[in-house]
């Protein structure tokens, strides 16, 4: 039977948490195995807090970019990529899970040393990924959930592994850094509590709801149902989601700065509702079992669908899904109203189990 096992998905959030629950049934499979993740830094210290995880080994992309980029640091970046292939040799894993089926997972597959290296098949990869793996999992054809994907992988270990529950642990030091906040707005907050996450990272852009049909949503959530509206941020979202506030009529709350994921869970759980577009965040709050509305727009609605309950809101209009970053045409997005955002808030609000957080309503 293995006992250790080396994880491999190094980015982005969202991808990183929807491997959380594969990894879990791997723990629960196995009890008595020791777990490492290879992963970069934006989602180290999430999986540093998760009682599954036994190590996290950071993967620097970025430094070591940088390095091999510099004649003065270039032999410095060298030696610690070598140093780093000798800890991973060192921990003596027997299986290497590469959920991420790329290039730079792949070879760090490989120089793990783990005898038994499970990955994905030429067509599932990337990236000639395939080529470092002794073990191929073929998929099923046809688009299915990142979730379905990973569980899929599982199968490359020989065991009928059951899919595990779904959940995040968040440390107790970050549960009162946002319990402090909470206590601050308290007097002021009604029910329903409805968290809106209007931002996305640069990167994903193309992927943002209209600014004043944001502004024209958390109105009406204010009018309509009475509800208080908190406004949750990311380090370079704060700029976006002001834009909104300003736009407003109502008055709304907006979070305070979150150092860490664990954190952003934490606002995330003690809110009623959820709603935002397909980011990383909206697969956080449904780890916490927050309800949540999904505003999609060019991103595809099955390969992306989040684990709990959820409502998808999207318009078809001829040329989504699509991967295209630099479009300018947003139709996908301005096709979708205040109007079928709130009628869907009105419908998951309504529809039981209705959750009741910290005492309000």
């Amino acid at each position: 039977m293995p006992s250790r096992f080396l994880i491999l998905r190094l980015s982005a959030i969202g991808d990183v948490i929807r491997t959380l629950p594969a990894v879990r049934a791997v723990k629960e499979h196995f009890p008595g195995s020791h777990i490492t993740w290879v992963t970069e830094e934006p989602s180290e210290n999430l999986l540093r807090s998760q009682p599954e995880i036994d190590d996290v080994i950071l993967f620097p992309r970025k430094r070591w970019a940088g390095g091999i980029k510099s004649i003065w640091r270039i032999w410095e970046t060298l030696c610690e990529m070598k140093n780093f292939v000798s800890f991973l040799r060192k921990q003596k894993f027997d299986v290497a899970l590469d959920f991420h089926g790329i290039l730079k997972s792949g070879i760090i597959s490989l120089l793990s040393g783990a005898p038994k290296r499970i990955g994905f098949d030429r067509k599932a990869g990337k990236e000639w990924n395939y080529v470092f793996s002794n073990v191929r999992v073929s998929l099923t054809a046809g688009p299915m959930s990142r979730y379905d994907r990973n569980f899929a992988l599982l199968k490359g270990t020989g065991f009928e592994l059951k899919k595990a529950g779904y959940g995040l642990s968040i440390p107790p030091e970050d549960q009162k850094y946002v319990n402090s906040f909470f206590c601050k707005v308290s007097p002021a907050l009604k029910t329903p509590v409805i968290l809106i996450h209007a931002g996305t990272s640069p990167k994903t852009a193309y992927k943002r709801w209209v600014p004043y049909n944001y502004a024209e949503l958390a109105d009406r959530l204010v009018c309509q149902i009475e509800a208080s509206v908190i406004f949750t941020w990311g380090a370079a979202e704060l700029e976006w989601v002001e834009g909104i506030r300003n736009r407003m009529r109502e008055s709304s709350i907006l979070a305070p700065r979150t150092e860490t994921l664990t954190q952003l869970a934490e606002i995330f759980r003690r809110c009623d509702l959820y709603i935002g577009g397909d980011t990383g965040p909206m697969h956080i709050a449904t780890c916490v079992d927050v309800p949540v509305i999904v505003i999609y727009g060019p991103t595809d609605p099955l390969m992306n669908e989040p684990f709990g309950r959820h409502l998808k809101i999207r318009k078809e209009v001829g040329c989504n899904p699509c991967r295209n970053r630099g479009c300018k045409d947003r139709r996908c997005l301005e096709a979708i109203t205040a109007d079928d955002v709130l009628d869907g808030a009105k419908k998951m609000l309504n529809s039981p189990p209705y959750r009741c957080i910290n005492g309000h309503g």
